[in-house]
């Protein structure tokens, strides 16, 4: 087991307008940068915690690295477990209506655009980490137990 690995990231949540910011993550999985198979999908901004971090501190540092977006206020509205074969993360969902600036794809070699998706009309296929904030979002639950 000693190839598993066990992780804590996070994802942010920004809805302005009723609409939510999601990435298209690269097709190459090389590039798509996620140890939970991601490659092709739409994510939230997020990321890997940094040793010492609060959640707030690794949110403001991953979303202006990412789309050049400056985070107000920001606050912590789930967790959950993500797993797949060779990957497990604790996911921390992170949420926010108070920002400044627009997005702009600062590491193209990951994330290839940023565009805002009504909630009630998203993107297929969701990068699953996203899909379940946006579930424990749209359910007002902190955290949902599955199987």
């Amino acid at each position: 087991m000693a190839d598993k690995k066990v992780g804590a990231g996070f994802g942010i949540m920004l809805l302005r307008s009723g609409k939510v910011l999601l990435g298209r993550r690269h097709d190459d999985p090389e590039k798509a940068d996620s140890e939970l198979n991601g490659a092709g999908t739409w994510t939230m901004p997020g990321g890997k915690f940094e040793f010492g971090e609060s959640f707030e501190e690794g949110a403001r540092r991953e979303l202006r690295e990412e789309t050049g977006i400056v985070l107000d206020k920001v606050r912590v509205i789930c967790v959950d477990n993500c797993k797949v074969d060779t990957a497990h993360f604790v996911t921390v969902g992170m949420f926010s209506e108070f920002f400044s600036g627009e997005a702009k794809v600062m590491e193209p070699d990951e994330i290839t655009e940023w565009r805002w998706f009504s909630l009630n009309d998203l993107p297929f296929p969701l990068y699953f980490p996203s899909k379940r904030i946006l579930e424990n979002y749209k359910l007002n639950k902190f955290y949902v137990k599955r199987g």
